[in-house]
């Protein structure tokens, strides 16, 4: 899950490629592998410009197109692990992986090849239980994935899209047993390859497992993301911090549920020149309910309800006024297995529903384009379907 911190030595990696130094039965072992998905979906509002993004322009975070073939993302992905060591080289390409490491935008000599960069970083196990982590690497925020192969859902959540996605520093995580762990760490700020200020942020996670098959993440992430002041040595007091929970229950062998329910809250301005004086903190915050059953090997059902509000506007999601606006989202998703489970498909529909401005006034000031351009709509359904292969 994309955000969940995933125990050190269980990644689940998408290839099985091995090769090992015959000189030594502990020298390792390196794996490959990877996917690429594409898509289709049609959007009943058909708007004018064919997108699904709404009058903020961020009311999807990668299905951004409609009535058009798309490719959402190509992944490649290096593991080397051996007995106390792993080291992970995970790159994207694609719209979709732009769009997930959109703050790795400019390199140093204004290249983009950091766009390509999802996660570097390596694990050192110092014993049994405590393990160090270097580089850049996903945020254990939350429940869904940037990896199209790991999510049920094709469409992500609001609450995934209102990020965080990854971090660039190091964490330490101690396994008290198999059942108890805890996570902490430093990095720089939020989603970006360069800090906009001195100040460093602060990460942790509270992984508990109470009963077999059932688990529960405590997460949470606080950073001053106030641009330095104009002499540049002292960022200007801001506070950005976000709680997470994230749980999962195999309730039989063919019935899932899952929950992931966040509050985040903001004061002062978010890596912005914005004045920086209002002393109040303003939230976000949403609930997403997952459930899926699987009625054989090869066909499942799922449904996600999610509501997310951002009255506030704290975050990004806003309507045609520019205020900060709420949402409930329904999204059915079907997953059917074909070559031997390589190849994923994902029939999909989803409602997104906005708070509705009232008013004449307003008529043409709603959250969501029609066929003329204009945005008559306060909700928006799409369905269609992607295709997603692993290897």
């Amino acid at each position: 899950m994309k955000k969940l911190l995933i125990p050190i030595f269980s990644l689940a990696f998408l290839g099985n490629i091995y090769a090992q130094d015959s000189t030594s039965a502990n020298a390792g072992k390196f794996s490959f592998g990877g996917y690429f998905d594409t898509y289709y979906f049609s959007n009943l509002n058909n708007p004018l410009s064919r997108d699904n993004l709404g009058a903020a322009g961020n009311a999807r975070a990668f299905d951004q197109k409609s009535g058009q073939f798309q490719i959402g993302l190509v992944q490649t992905k290096f593991n080397y692990v051996n007995k106390n060591s792993e080291v992970v080289v995970d790159l994207t390409f694609g719209p979709n992986g732009d769009l997930g490491n959109y703050g790795n935008l400019i390199g140093p000599l204004g290249g983009t090849t950091s766009l390509a960069i999802k996660q570097a970083y390596f694990n050192y196990k110092a014993s049994e239980k405590l393990t160090f982590t270097a580089g850049q690497f996903g945020t254990h925020i939350g429940y869904e994935l940037i990896d199209a192969p790991l999510n049920y859902n094709y469409s992500l959540s609001n609450l995934f899209n209102n990020g965080p996605f990854y971090h660039i520093g190091v964490k330490a995580n101690y396994a008290f047993s198999d059942r108890v762990s805890l996570m902490a760490g430093v990095v720089n700020n939020v989603d970006n390859l360069y800090d906009n200020n001195r100040s460093k942020g602060f990460i942790s996670q509270f992984m508990i497992v109470p009963v077999k098959d059932w688990n529960i993440y405590l997460n949470w992430i606080g950073s001053n993301e106030g641009n330095p002041k104009s002499d540049g040595k002292e960022a200007n007091k801001s506070f950005y911090s976000l709680f997470d929970l994230t749980t999962t229950y195999q309730v039989t062998k063919k019935f899932f549920l899952g929950i992931n329910a966040a509050m985040g809250s903001q004061k002062g301005a978010f890596q912005s020149d914005f004045d920086t004086t209002m002393t109040k903190s303003i939230t976000w915050g949403g609930v997403a309910l997952y459930s899926n059953y699987a009625f054989n090997k090869k066909y499942s059902l799922g449904l996600r309800l999610e509501t997310f509000d951002n009255t506030s506007g704290a975050r990004g999601l806003r309507n045609s006024l520019g205020e900060g606006t709420s949402v409930n989202s329904i999204t059915l998703t079907s997953n059917i297995k074909l070559a031997d489970g390589h190849l994923v498909l994902k029939p999909e529909v989803r409602l997104d529903a906005y708070k509705k401005l009232k008013g004449d006034i307003n008529k043409e000031s709603q959250q969501f384009e029609d066929s003329n351009g204009k945005f008559t709509n306060s909700s928006q359904t799409t369905i269609g379907m992607a295709a997603v292969y692993k290897f």
